[in-house]
């Protein structure tokens, strides 16, 4: 048993020390090229727009309520309530902005891969055509979290285990 255990370990360690591995850091790439940097401006640009409004938003529900705080003791109780309710609502469109804006599907999630992803794309082709002209057999991204970005396809397992489990299933 120990035997085969040996002999399993040293065939994956030669087929690992035969596979040619590189990587990247796609980050530093990013804040390097031109097209990059502009596309990063206009999304800087119009954050801090969507960013002043906000801030606009909430400086109005702030004064809104200091005004409805001082006079709360001296307001009949339909005109608390209808205040209280102003604040609510006001406090709902401030919510519902910074959703639409910010939210993981929001406008700024759109805008970043409107601007971003054919950069992005670019990057990766230009990486994918290094790694077949050099016989990469992996390539890693190690900016952020460690992400494959090319493999060679005959170390792609996945029809074989497809196939091995119909068989397995029957």
């Amino acid at each position: 048993m120990s035997a085969a255990v040996l002999l399993t370990a040293a065939a994956l360690q030669t087929a690992v020390a035969q596979a040619k591995i590189a990587w990247v850091n796609s980050a530093a790439i990013m804040d390097k090229l031109p097209e990059a940097q502009d596309a990063q401006r206009q999304i800087d640009n119009t954050v801090a727009q969507w960013q002043a409004e906000l801030a606009k938003m909430q400086n109005e529900w702030q004064q809104k309520y200091e005004e409805y705080d001082k006079k709360k003791l001296i307001l009949t109780d339909q005109l608390r309530a209808q205040a209280e309710k102003e604040l609510q609502d006001l406090d709902k469109k401030i919510a519902d902005y910074r959703n639409k804006k910010f939210g993981q599907t929001g406008e700024l999630f759109q805008k970043q891969n409107e601007l971003m992803k054919p950069v992005q794309n670019k990057i990766f082709k230009v990486i994918t055509d290094i790694a077949k002209e050099d016989s990469y057999d992996y390539v890693f991204d190690k900016s952020g979290d460690i992400l494959l970005i090319y493999s060679n396809d005959k170390y792609d397992l996945t029809a074989k285990v497809f196939e091995r489990m119909s068989t397995f299933n029957k």
